[in-house]
């Protein structure tokens, strides 16, 4: 009987082994996690909406990270760029399906403080053109593990960072799976690896600019943290 081989992806990442590494990440974001109380304070401007105080503030900017990789790579999917190769669309809607659990994780856990959806702009990247297509996921990817790793020790809760110890190690594989569909057999970028060997960290007071350069007209702030 023919025995249809497991697709690899380029540098030899099985897909059924990326998919276990994934999986074992995200199956604690969906137990053992109580809903966000309602806060308050939260303010929405005419054209900035406020992220929220502490905890909510964080994982309000999760959530807006999230809302953006799940948007990317719904129209990457939905709108494959000029010759993606079959192990490319699977592992792309893979990832695909990853990012909007999060994302609908996110908002289901932040109850009544989820920031509304927010409209991305993608307007720099040529989504028929694989290279301009990977590079973004590249930015968008480093993006969201330097995000997590920047912003996780801010958490009160422990119960937050275990959940963030979770998915930014899901975050981390996306990355490198992407650096390797760029540079076959790379698996990590050097870039991300700080002197001491450990993945590079942006702090929110970085994270926020960059993530409103991606967004079109309703832009986010985090007073609570210095952000205006």
């Amino acid at each position: 009987m023919y025995k249809q081989k497991p697709e690899t992806p380029p540098g030899g990442i099985a897909r059924r082994k990326f998919l276990g590494f994934i999986a074992a990440g995200a199956a604690i974001s969906a137990v053992g996690f109580n809903s966000c109380t309602k806060d308050p304070t939260r303010i929405v401007y005419n054209d900035h909406v406020d992220l929220g105080v502490g905890d909510i503030a964080i994982l309000n900017l999760a959530y807006v990270i999230e809302q953006l990789e799940a948007a990317f790579y719904t129209r990457v999917v939905a709108s494959p760029y000029a010759n993606m190769s079959n192990t490319e669309r699977v592992l792309l809607t893979d990832i695909r399906d990853h990012e909007v659990a999060h994302r609908e994780f996110f908002k289901s856990a932040l109850n009544g403080n989820a920031v509304g959806a927010l409209t991305p702009n993608f307007g720099t990247i040529n989504f028929a053109d694989r290279g301009s297509v990977l590079a973004a996921a590249k930015s968008f990817e480093d993006l969201g593990l330097t995000a997590y790793n920047g912003s996780a020790y801010l958490f009160k809760k422990s119960d937050y960072l275990l959940l963030a110890g979770k998915i930014v190690s899901v975050e981390a594989r996306h990355a490198a799976l992407i650096d390797n569909l760029i540079s076959p057999a790379s698996f990590a970028d050097s870039l991300m690896i700080n002197n001491n060997g450990l993945d590079a960290a942006k702090s929110p007071q970085e994270v926020v600019p960059l993530i409103n350069s991606m967004l079109k007209d309703t832009k986010v702030i985090a007073p609570d943290l210095g952000i205006y």
